[in-house]
């Protein structure tokens, strides 16, 4: 145990991943110095890469760092999907400026990038959080560490993903698992893999999809989403049930592209969403504090909007504190900035229920699922 150690910071966020960087980069760019608090020892990049549709490479524009990514990653303007119970196959048309597969490594590195490098403080375990009255109204938050440390912020973000313990301090109901999990990699091949630059999915009658998006000439990021399963053990095992149980009667071509799986980029989770009235009516701000990417919204992977709306988050929130600070002379004024947070919240809200709606509908339909209403309305 560390000695005990206080400190004051004008914005604290809980989360190194997407949406916390980011909203840490906005806050940079509009003046204000964010200390992100990180509890694993490192940048973490889970899921292996995301893809990225146009509304989110906006939003890296205006956070000034889309630049380091559209040199290494090409657009993808079409693709396929495949019924391998029929045989049929639909051609998909993107938009004119594409999308893009990124490594989410390289996302998050570019971000942290931009940061001074005693922005970020690893290892760095939440032990609970309070808000303490300060008199005329106003209010500060205040972060107890597991190691002893407390910090004093103006502001408070959570960006801690799924399972945020902002968001259970601000009162949100936990997210739900939504009846179906995902395995996502990275393949890769060393002399190249020789496909054409495009998506293909697969899609069978009992509910699963899957897919392999090409990231350069000599890797792919795949995916396979099925119902209800859990699939657990060792990398190499959940890579052999993949081949030889879930995806056996897939065509030959996804085989290959899983049996070429980088098994340390390999995993397996449940789908977890927030019902979308949760988020319409739930408290996602008090006072200072709010939350922002999958702690506010968690949503399925079908509308490929997870990333996009966490940088959406970041760039929107750095706009209402930013205008904030501006207004008052470049000072953090208690009541005001409640102001800003809550005008984010209102700006936010709608459309990631939407989002989160979309998503669960989309992939419903996509896995076959004729009693999708059952499960998005209990509760």
């Amino acid at each position: 145990m560390k000695g005990e150690m206080e400190m004051m910071e004008d914005v604290v966020i809980v989360g190194a991943g997407i949406a916390g960087l980011a909203t840490a980069v906005a806050l940079k760019r509009v003046g204000v110095r964010a200390l992100v608090l990180e509890r694993s020892q490192g940048i973490r990049a889970t899921g292996a890469a995301l893809t990225l549709f146009p509304n989110a490479w906006l939003a890296l524009d205006a956070l000034g760092v889309s630049h380091k990514l559209t040199r290494s990653y090409d657009p993808l303007f079409k693709g396929s999907v495949t019924n391998i119970n029929t045989g049929d196959v639909q051609q998909v048309l993107f938009s004119e400026q594409g999308i893009r597969a990124v490594h989410r490594k390289a996302l998050l590195e570019a971000l942290a990038e931009e940061l001074p490098t005693d922005s970020i403080r690893f290892s760095s375990k939440l032990a609970a959080i309070e808000s303490q009255e300060q008199g005329g109204g106003a209010s500060i938050a205040v972060v107890h560490l597991e190691d002893g440390t407390t910090i004093k912020s103006k502001v408070l973000i959570g960006c801690d993903g799924v399972h945020s313990v902002v968001a259970r301090w601000l009162g949100l109901a936990e997210p739900v698992h939504s009846g179906r999990s995902a395995v996502r990699s990275l393949a890769v091949f060393p002399q190249g893999h020789g496909f054409k630059h495009e998506v293909q999915q697969f899609v069978d009658q009992q509910g699963k999809r899957a897919a392999f998006v090409p990231l350069n000439d000599r890797e792919f990021y795949w995916f396979l989403t099925c119902k209800g399963e859990n699939m657990t053990g060792e990398p190499e095992q959940i890579q052999r049930e993949v081949l030889e149980k879930y995806a056996e009667n897939f065509p030959s071509i996804y085989l290959d592209v899983v049996r070429q799986a980088d098994l340390s980029t390999i995993s397996w989770a449940p789908l977890m969403f927030r019902y979308p009235w949760r988020i319409i009516f739930g408290n996602l701000n008090k006072g200072n504090i709010t939350v922002a990417g999958d702690a506010m919204h968690p949503m399925t992977p079908e509308l490929g909007q997870g990333g996009g709306s966490s940088l959406e988050d970041a760039v929107v929130l750095g706009r209402h504190i930013g205008n904030s600070i501006i207004k008052n002379g470049g000072q953090f004024v208690e009541g005001d900035m409640a102001k800003a947070i809550d005008d984010y919240v209102k700006e936010r809200r709608w459309r990631a229920a939407l989002l989160v709606t979309g998503s669960y509908l989309s992939g419903w339909i996509q896995h076959g699922g004729a009693k999708w209403w059952e499960r998005f309305v209990k509760g």
